[in-house]
């Protein structure tokens, strides 16, 4: 979109989206520029932030595209359009980078409507086939014990990871122990009656388990 079109959508003078997104391309690391750089478009009056958002993901560039991806999660509180978008064209993209400001979108979305109003939206992701967005979730949210809800209901969190320790993407079986890990160093016996309860017959399961005890 921004590649190819005249940005004369913006007024001069207000923004330069354009060159944002040229000097985001320029870096090859930094979530914290993406993030300035996001902060800084949609506290500017007078733009069709969501637009912006879908069309930072059609360019070439992955900075561009986590820009985008980055915008979403902040509008998808008030937006379920952006939330939408997230769950149906981001987690298509075929860049890590994008993928890990899907995790960090997603945990911005949860805690702007707040952790428990969100369950339904992270039930429904973790149902998603796609292991992808099942990544995004639990990786998004860790640790999941230091959010609001989940601290106070650390069974919960604990219950909705467990339901993929037999994934058949070895990525998500490995955030569900590192994210049990996470929870096992507060919570050890909670976790430990979790795993306990699985069958380590199953070599997956058993891979999980063996990363969740992980010292």
């Amino acid at each position: 979109m921004f590649s190819s079109l005249n940005l004369g959508l913006f007024e001069e003078g207000v923004m330069d989206i354009k060159q944002i997104v040229t000097d985001l391309t320029r870096m090859e690391h930094g979530f914290k520029q993406i993030m300035l750089a996001g902060d800084e478009v949609l506290g500017t009056a007078g733009l069709d932030h969501y637009l912006i958002a879908t069309g930072l993901l059609t360019e070439e560039g992955y900075q561009a595209r986590m820009l985008g991806t980055y915008m979403l999660g902040l509008l998808a509180p008030t937006a379920r359009r952006a939330l939408t978008t997230l769950r149906e064209t981001v987690v298509l993209d075929v860049n890590w980078r994008v993928h890990e400001m899907l995790a960090k979108a997603f945990d911005y979305y949860c805690a702007g409507i707040g952790y428990q109003d969100a369950i339904i939206d992270i039930e429904s992701w973790l149902s998603d086939p796609d292991p992808k967005l099942n990544r995004a979730v639990i990786e998004g949210l860790r640790i999941w014990t230091g959010r609001p809800y989940f601290k106070d209901h650390p069974e919960v969190a604990v219950a909705m990871i467990s339901v993929h320790r037999a994934a058949g993407s070895e990525y998500l079986r490995k955030s569900v122990g590192n994210a049990l890990r996470d929870i096992r160093k507060k919570h050890p016996d909670l976790v430990e009656q979790e795993v306990a309860g699985w069958n380590i017959s199953d070599q997956k399961v058993a891979f999980t388990a063996s990363l969740t005890r992980k010292r």
